[in-house]
């Protein structure tokens, strides 16, 4: 059940803000939106807001923004005769926007995407906070304890090495094997020396001082480190795209939504820290994805756009929209496959 829910909050992340993304550039291009919907399925509840009908849907997993003249449909249906006639002209529809508009609307999904792995990232960094070299706590009996050293106290050298870190820290700790060090600390202003022979503890394999560092949750630090982290997933995209096209990835190697669970599963009882940088991973994994120019994704239709702009030539919606329809086919095709793949792996 826990996994369950933990998916469709996944899922929810991943869509729904992408589709937000496209209902506030639409409205701010001063496109009619006729519907932006909360959800999948059946609608739940209704409501008409001006031009705008919006809805809850019974499946809380994404949602999607509906624009007039999107389909770029020159003709409509008549109720009564039911034949089809030509649409009168809405300089508000999306296919008679200006293309730098028809971009920055089909674009701004993916954009929404990346702010949302970004803000995900932010918050978890800054509730998990970031190590000091200050003592928080000093455990009973430990060897910090045995050389004097109390909370409060700053590690500023160990062994004539300045410490900036506690990775620092640790890492010299390891290094020592058990022999005797010279911690020295900031206490109140006031630098002193201590002599700590580091402890072995054998259920974790490691040595240890015994003492805690504190844990500092800057906002803005955390900002940064979200930059920084976002940053680093496009690298991982870029790798793993890289490996698809060299070939030294296969089809097994991705996973659809039946994998993406199991990996929910995974991450959620590993800790918040790896759910979260998994939602991350796969919100900037659908960024990068929906850009890519190939039919049905955003990045195609952003390529027609270009294509046509630099031309100077329209593209047929006839022929756009079989060029998207094909495109929609081979990605419901590619769907199937990988989620073949991934109960196989499961099974096997």
């Amino acid at each position: 059940m826990k996994t369950a829910i933990l998916a469709v909050i996944m899922f929810l992340i991943m869509i729904f803000p992408h589709e937000l993304g496209h209902f506030i550039a639409a409205r701010k291009c001063n496109v009619q939106v006729n519907e932006f919907a909360f959800g999948m399925g059946p609608a739940i509840w209704k409501k008409q807001k001006g031009e705008t009908l919006y809805s809850i849907r019974l499946f809380p997993i994404g949602g999607f923004c509906s624009m007039e003249g999107e389909d770029g449909t020159e003709e409509e249906v008549d109720d009564e005769t039911g034949e089809a006639e030509p649409k009168e002209y809405n300089p508000r529809a999306f296919n008679n926007k200006k293309p730098w508009q028809k971009i920055i609307i089909l674009a701004a999904g993916s954009a929404m995407n990346v702010v949302s792995a970004f803000l995900i990232l932010t918050i978890l960094v800054t509730y998990l906070g970031f190590t000091t070299t200050v003592i928080d706590k000093v455990m009973e009996g430990s060897p910090a304890e045995a050389c004097g050293i109390m909370a409060g106290d700053k590690i500023v050298s160990i062994d004539g090495t300045d410490i900036t870190a506690w990775d620092q820290v640790s890492q010299i700790i390891q290094k020592s094997a058990g022999n005797e060090m010279t911690f020295g600390v900031d206490r109140d202003g006031q630098t002193m020396e201590f002599s700590l022979t580091p402890e072995f503890e054998e259920e974790r394999g490691v040595y240890i001082m015994g003492a805690q560092c504190k844990v500092n949750h800057n906002f803005f630090k955390g900002i940064r480190s979200g930059a920084v982290g976002t940053v680093r997933l496009f690298g991982v995209m870029y790798d793993s795209l890289k490996m698809l096209i060299s070939g030294g990835a296969t089809i097994s190697d991705i996973s659809g939504p039946v994998g993406i669970v199991q990996m929910v599963g995974e991450t959620s009882n590993e800790g918040l820290w790896s759910y979260g940088f998994l939602v991350a991973l796969i919100c900037v994994n659908l960024a990068v994805i929906n850009m890519l120019p190939l039919p049905a994704l955003d990045g195609g239709r952003i390529l027609i756009v270009l294509v046509c702009w630099i031309t100077g030539k329209a593209v047929s919606p006839k022929i756009e929209g079989i060029i998207h329809a094909v495109g929609i086919v081979l990605l419901l095709g590619l769907t199937v496959l990988v989620t073949f793949s991934d109960i196989r792996k499961l099974v096997g």
